[in-house]
């Protein structure tokens, strides 16, 4: 009786533990994407610092995140059992097999900063919320994916939520930003199709995601220096009257630290819990992100701006759930279809 005592104790202390865990990184995931979404907010937009740069923001960081990896690199060596971190190398070769995949990086990384900097924070989720449709289509149109009736229902409330938003917001703000419109919508297909394209290109870095993020960044890097001159951003830096302030410094490294952060927190956010949690929580995130954003920036918004909200995250929530299930059957047949099928060819 004791020992089972001890135990269900030990049992208890364990569930505790786990609970604790999740809650913390659950925690940090909300965190640290709410708080990278307010800073580039703020380097992008603010009348405090009034630069209007948005091309070197997001290079410098690319340049900080290859600093930060490359570090973790050699922490990752002298102490292994902390994660699988890549080692701090440049291979011209594997550089090359990326660069197809960074190019999608780049229009992802900069699409979603200017639409942060011509938008507003709060419509900042429908205004990348085509996400969801656009890595169906592209699924169907490259992998040759069947989409099911389910599917498509919850695209066409995504899809009828990002009108009705973009319709409202039109009306809340006044003059709202058609170029900041369309960066959400080129952002939202980058990051559609850097999903897709990422299974791809793994291979070639070893199935690694820290060396991917390092030569995607080293990448960037390269490719976002020339477009800071196309893109006539320097006589904004040459005017810039901060540059001697360590406070404006501070601000670009904690976004790029922010920037590898929210990468590793949601990793993390899935091993411990389910992709489809992860995918609750991030829902959860983005209404409590949404809220934020309107008191912070004293927004008033009326009932179909907010209904538009809600559909655009009950869509996505929903499509979540649907893909869950569809694999679960997936999977179940496919194990009747093995049990059914033995090596020999015959059925049992």
């Amino acid at each position: 009786m004791a020992s089972s005592g001890t135990e269900a104790q030990m049992a208890r202390a364990s569930l505790k533990s786990q609970w604790i865990r999740i809650a913390l990184v659950v925690t940090a995931y909300w965190v640290i994407s709410i708080s990278m979404v307010f800073l580039n907010k703020y380097l992008l937009s603010s009348s405090d610092l009034k630069l209007d740069a948005p091309i070197f923001i997001t290079w410098t960081q690319c340049v900080v995140s290859v600093i930060l990896i490359a570090a973790l690199g050699f922490l990752g060596d002298k102490y292994p059992n902390i994660d699988n971190f890549a080692p701090a190398e440049f291979k011209l070769t594997t550089a090359l097999a990326v660069l197809p995949l960074s190019i999608v990086f780049v229009g992802m990384i900069v699409f979603n900063n200017l639409t942060l900097k011509f938008l507003g924070v709060a419509f900042y989720n429908v205004g990348r919320s085509l996400t969801t449709v656009f890595n169906v289509v592209l699924s169907y149109i490259i992998l040759t994916q069947t989409v099911s009736m389910a599917v498509l229902g919850c695209c066409a409330v995504i899809v009828l939520g990002f009108w009705l938003g973009v319709k409202e917001e039109d009306k809340s703000v006044q003059n709202l930003s058609i170029f900041g419109v369309v960066c959400g919508v080129l952002a939202s297909l980058c990051v559609a199709l850097y999903s897709i394209y990422t299974k791809k290109v793994l291979p070639s870095v070893s199935d690694n995601i820290w060396r991917l993020q390092l030569y995607n960044n080293i990448n960037a890097v390269l490719i976002m220096l020339p477009l800071i001159f196309v893109m006539g951003e320097l006589p904004a830096l040459r005017m810039f009257e901060h540059w001697a302030e360590l406070y404006f410094w501070l601000l670009l490294l904690a976004a790029g630290v922010f920037g590898i952060a929210i990468g590793y927190v949601t990793s993390l956010q899935i091993k411990v819990t389910t992709p489809l949690t992860h995918n609750v929580s991030g829902t959860a995130k983005a209404c409590a992100q949404t809220v934020l954003a309107c008191v912070i920036y004293s927004e008033a918004k009326s009932w179909l701006w907010w209904l538009s909200n809600a559909m655009v995250l009950m869509g996505s929530a929903a499509y979540s759930y649907v893909k869950m299930n569809e694999m679960k059957v997936q999977r179940t047949l496919q194990i009747l279809d093995d049990v059914e099928s033995p090596v020999g060819g015959e059925k049992k």
